[in-house]
């Protein structure tokens, strides 16, 4: 049965889990549904979207109990609709809908430029699946982004999908091939951020220096350095195939692109990059380490590691060490491999768990020595800042230095949106404290 058309703004809820991309497309569902305004707690809403990743161990196990929690209120408020988004409701389909009946709608991350088409179906009485793969762009058929006024720091997705197919991942099964934005609708995009108070960006893609929107990443980054008022550019998630001559250079030859760069690289084990069809080597991934750093020497690297992959010995991960060491990463992410169904090395002989985690362990206090010791060698030193918002201390201000670390601002006179020189005072577990210079 229809229900009655009301004037009064309709109440969204959604909650995002995992990657950067998630965070852009839950914008952008949230800006896709007339008629609704964003609400921060469940029991206030008329619809319920769930954004989720399958990345993480028992993805699709959290999302059930997630909705199991979320039943009680469809049963205290029979209008309330509930859906499933993201990679998850890519992976799992209509079992979401057999396993959990107060689900209304499954929506796969291709396809969620349908969302107003499938809100109004629902709130027909009806239930929708999408989980296509849609030929049309979905980014043209959304709305244009809304003219709000919005936090200085936005993610603005230029590419998705992947073609690496690693052993261990499930991207291209839950986002597909890669597929790049036009060039000039990311551009078109950037400026509309910038008008809303926008001045930093972060480009996004599951694979995103495999950028081919009619020119290169490089090339894209170059053309956003000369937006005004756009006085930041980062981009992330890179595949060191991927990171060529061109992209290197723009870290020299672009002054709003910040010093720092996110380049997993999993393991540090010849053989084991082999098994996770990574097709580097450790070597060519410390020798594409210095020549980012010829041209750009104060970079700050970050990286990506996973422990206990199927078949890794103590050789294996000590390859992993070493490497580590070598390279002095500022930040990194480092977990225990855990099966993803369907992928090739969900299959293989699997590493006893407590070794697993005893390695993991060992990792995380050597990344944790390299990321402090970085963090206190800023102490004394003047970095930019961007003010992003107010601090927990009285007249305190809280931004990102170049090298993405956050920095607390004490007797700050700047204010959000301002870019800002500091002094870095003093250097904590997670953060850094400064004054203004």
């Amino acid at each position: 049965m229809s229900e009655t058309k009301t004037d009064t703004p309709k109440k969204l809820f959604i909650k995002t889990y995992g990657c950067q991309m998630n965070v852009y497309d839950s914008e952008r569902m949230a800006e896709s549904l007339e008629g609704y305004v964003q609400t921060d707690t469940a029991e206030d809403a008329d619809m319920i979207l769930l954004n989720t990743c399958h990345i993480r161990e028992k993805a699709a196990e959290k999302v059930y109990s997630e909705l199991g929690r979320m039943k009680p209120l469809k049963d205290l408020n029979p209008n309330l609709k509930i859906g499933v988004t993201g990679c998850v409701a890519q992976a799992e389909g209509a079992e979401i809908m057999r396993r959990q009946p107060a689900v209304d709608l499954v929506v796969g991350p291709q396809s969620y430029h349908r969302l107003p088409q499938m809100e109004a179906r629902v709130r027909a009485g009806h239930t929708a699946l999408d989980t296509d793969f849609p030929e049309e762009d979905k980014f043209e058929h959304l709305k244009g982004r809304t003219k709000a006024p919005r936090a200085p720091a936005a993610f603005l997705t230029v590419q998705e999908g992947c073609d690496k197919f690693c052993a261990f991942c499930v991207v291209p099964y839950t986002r597909g091939a890669e597929v790049s934005r036009p060039a000039e609708r990311v551009l078109r995009e950037a400026e509309e951020l910038v008008e809303r108070g926008v001045r930093e960006v972060t480009l996004l893609g599951q694979n995103v220096n495999a950028y081919h929107g009619g020119m290169t990443l490089a090339q894209l980054i170059r053309l956003l350095g000369q937006l005004d008022g756009l006085e930041r550019i980062r981009y992330t998630t890179s595949h060191p195939n991927d990171m060529d001559d061109d992209l290197i250079a723009a870290h020299a030859d672009t002054p709003k692109l910040m010093p720092y760069l996110h380049l997993p690289v999993q393991s540090g084990s010849d053989r084991i990059l082999k098994r996770m069809n990574r097709s580097h080597t450790a070597e060519s991934y410390l020798r594409l380490i210095e020549r980012i750093r010829e041209v750009r020497p104060d970079i700050m690297m970050s990286g990506d590691f996973i422990v206990g992959f199927p078949e890794e010995t103590e050789a294996d991960f000590q390859a992993t060490m070493d490497l580590v060491e070598e390279v002095g990463y500022g930040y990194a992410y480092s977990f225990k491999y855990s099966t993803r169904p369907g992928t090739p090395a969900a299959t293989r002989p699997q590493v006893d768990p407590a070794e697993a985690d005893e390695r993991l362990q060992r990792l995380q206090a050597l990344i944790t020595r390299q990321q402090r010791a970085i963090q206190e060698s800023m102490v004394g030193r003047d970095l930019s800042v961007l003010v992003e918002k107010a601090g927990r201390n009285s007249g305190q201000m809280l931004g990102k230095s170049e090298y993405l670390h956050s920095v607390h601002i004490d007797d700050a006179t700047a204010q959000i949106g301002d870019v800002v020189r500091v002094r870095i005072t003093r250097a904590m577990t997670n953060s850094l404290t400064a004054v203004e210079i």
